[in-house]
């Protein structure tokens, strides 16, 4: 699992491996997964996710087994210990963050609010 040591973001390799998929899927190899936290949904705050093809200057880039995951300064912030990983169940397959700084979340698990 990379962590970034100043912030204690983490990420799975199960996470990872699902990234590198979804870009050779997509024909985009190179291309890594954008993590944004926006402010919105029922409780303050939603975790927004899509496919970039570089990062942004100032962006945390996470790199495990050919896999990388950008996440923007601001959205670090409220990212910092938190774990990215991916999650299979019957009622399907998506990524999931699991934040030690979310104190609360919604009826759904689309928001949360921070404390």
């Amino acid at each position: 699992m990379d962590t970034n040591v100043s912030t204690g973001f983490r990420v799975t390799p199960r996470a990872a491996a699902q990234v590198a998929e979804i870009a050779a899927r997509e024909g985009r190899p190179g291309a890594g997964l954008r993590l944004a936290v926006d402010a919105g949904g029922c409780s303050g705050f939603q975790y927004k996710f899509g496919l970039e093809d570089a990062p942004a200057a100032d962006d945390l880039v996470v790199e495990q087994a050919g896999a990388r995951v950008f996440v923007d300064p601001v959205s670090l912030d409220l990212l910092a210990g938190a774990e990215l990983d991916w999650t299979e169940a019957l009622i399907g397959a998506h990524f999931a963050v699991k934040n030690p700084q979310a104190v609360s979340a919604c009826g759904c698990g689309t928001s949360f609010s921070v404390g």
